[in-house]
């Protein structure tokens, strides 16, 4: 059973979907937020909101924590560097609130521009000034949008629904698909001075802290209006303040801040500034799916899965056929470094037929594989590199066009100081991982359940005499596969086990005349 310790409250539907999958879920009350650190030890998962700052110090009380769920977009609170370096997963719901926020980014633009919370205000005080609240249409007006993703690219489509032209800034974009949208993307110092609205869409990261700043809000065009419904923080608010009391700006509207609530409410307070309370995603259908699919990651992630919206995975999510292409990298490199004797200096990864897209998740499998004999479930898809890293062992991959028999192969070598093993795998039907290849024998079995693989001279009996040994001690052989070195006096035996055999069978064996080496490997799965 999961325990699941939720810091911040989420949606009632999300916990019960955690308890309807048979985790114990502990909501972490008022008064015992200061005690996170001393409850944190005993769970398996912890979900926040924004409230809650997980740090590298909290992070490292968690002994049992397996992966940290954020309910929202943002992961500016959690210490993701952090989080990486001890394996633990970082799951956050990234379009969960994306209508939500794109919906509030037009009410909030459509307020800007006819003026409506000043002239909601100025009613209610019993009074009826007009022409005081002139305001602008948007058709024919440019939008210029900063942060062209999902949201992004939302809001350029309702944009486009009210006639307006719209250009975008996004550096990791591919303009091919700005402009299947009808959006060109420009350049930011390109796009500020065309545009008559700009809103923002980026995250919070060091690149785009106070990107938009004096120098940009000067390349604005006079009279121009900013609405900021992303990340508080990427506006530098005291210039904005600046470009408004000098009119400069027409307007603005923002739904978030760089300290929230903010110390200084200048900029609030502004009589050309429309304001919410960070409530983008403050709508009832938000509220359920943040909760619904962070649970549903985290669980994901709990059991293994990696189709899991994480924020530090090296790779993305693969699909499932690729996920069979990085289980059978990870036995084979399991296998393969359980085989040699002494520490292991070295790890290559060789693929045919691979989808480039996978080099990098099936290079990251076959190390947490090559660990995992040493290390267990310490090494994860999430720390593997940094592991390889921090224990000084090399990692290269290659990939090959030369033809093998296969249309897919995976080739993974481990070394030590003296000695390598080399295995190569392949999938059957893209379901059935097996191993094709054993250094210079061609032999095929399955990389899973426990696994007895002899090293003998190529004579008479000694498969026999095997068998009797393990016979005699009860151990049944469920499948065994030989093959014989090409051209030499040696062979190998691989042979599956219902029982694992007695240390002192294991030793019987190894006394016999003819058997260079055995040792026993449980791959798990059987």
């Amino acid at each position: 059973m999961y325990r699941v310790l939720l810091a911040d409250p989420i949606e009632e539907s999300g916990r019960r979907m955690f308890e309807e999958a048979g985790a114990e879920v502990y909501e972490l009350g008022e008064d015992e937020r200061e005690r996170l650190p001393e409850l944190l030890p005993d769970f398996d998962a912890l979900v926040v909101r924004s409230r809650t700052k997980v740090t590298a110090e909290l992070l490292r009380s968690g002994r049992r924590l397996k992966v940290v769920g954020r309910a929202g977009i943002g992961v500016d609170n959690v210490d993701i560097q952090a989080a990486t370096e001890l394996g633990i997963l970082v799951v956050n719901a990234p379009t969960a609130n994306m209508i939500s926020a794109t919906e509030h980014t037009f009410a909030l633009l459509l307020a800007l521009a006819r003026n409506v919370a000043a002239a909601n205000a100025s009613v209610k005080a019993e009074q009826w000034n007009r022409k005081q609240f002139l305001g602008t249409e948007l058709q024919g007006k440019t939008l210029g949008i900063v942060g062209f993703g999902r949201i992004g690219q939302a809001v350029a489509a309702r944009a486009l629904v009210f006639d307006m032209q719209v250009v975008a800034f996004d550096p990791f974009l591919d303009p091919a698909v700005a402009k299947r949208l009808g959006v060109d993307l420009m350049a930011l110092d390109e796009l500020l001075p065309l545009a008559d609205f700009v809103t923002l869409h980026t995250p919070l990261t060091e690149q785009t802290r106070n990107l938009i700043d004096r120098e940009h809000i000067a390349l604005m065009k006079p009279g121009a209006r900013l609405i900021n419904c992303g990340r508080g923080g990427v506006v530098d608010e005291a210039a904005l303040l600046e470009a408004l009391e000098s009119g400069h700006l027409a307007g603005a509207a923002l739904d978030v801040f760089a300290e929230e609530p903010p110390a200084d409410w200048s900029l609030v307070q502004h009589p050309r500034v429309v304001v919410t309370p960070h409530i983008g995603a403050q709508t009832r259908e938000a509220q359920e799916r943040v909760a619904t699919d962070t649970v549903r990651m985290v669980l994901g992630a709990l059991e293994g899965s990696l189709a899991v919206t994480a924020v530090n995975l090296p790779f993305g999510a693969p699909g499932q056929t690729d996920v069979k292409y990085l289980g059978l990298a990870q036995q084979l490199a399991r296998l393969a470094s359980s085989l040699l004797p002494g520490p292991l200096v070295s790890l290559q990864v060789d693929l045919w037929g691979i989808d480039q897209a996978l080099h990098e998740p099936v290079t990251v499998a076959a190390i947490k594989g090559a660990f995992a004999p040493a290390l267990g479930d310490a090494v994860n898809f999430v720390n593997a590199a940094r592991v390889a890293q921090g224990r000084g062992v090399d990692v290269v991959h290659a990939a090959h066009q030369r033809p093998t028999g296969y249309a897919h192969l995976i080739g993974v070598t481990v070394r030590g100081e003296s000695s390598e093993v080399r295995l190569e795998g392949t999938l059957f039907s893209e379901d059935d991982p097996r191993v094709v290849g054993f250094g210079a024998y061609r032999l095929e079995f399955r990389p899973s359940g426990r696994l007895l693989v002899m090293q003998n001279r190529d004579v008479p009996g000694v498969v026999g005499r095997l068998g009797t040994l393990l016979g005699e001690a009860g151990v049944n052989i469920a499948e065994i596969h030989l093959a014989r070195e090409p051209g030499g006096d040696d062979a190998v035996a691989v042979l599956r086990l219902d029982q694992a055999p007695p240390n002192a069978v294991l030793d019987r064996i190894r006394a016999l005349d003819e058997v260079h080496d055995v040792q026993l490997v449980d791959l798990g799965e059987r």
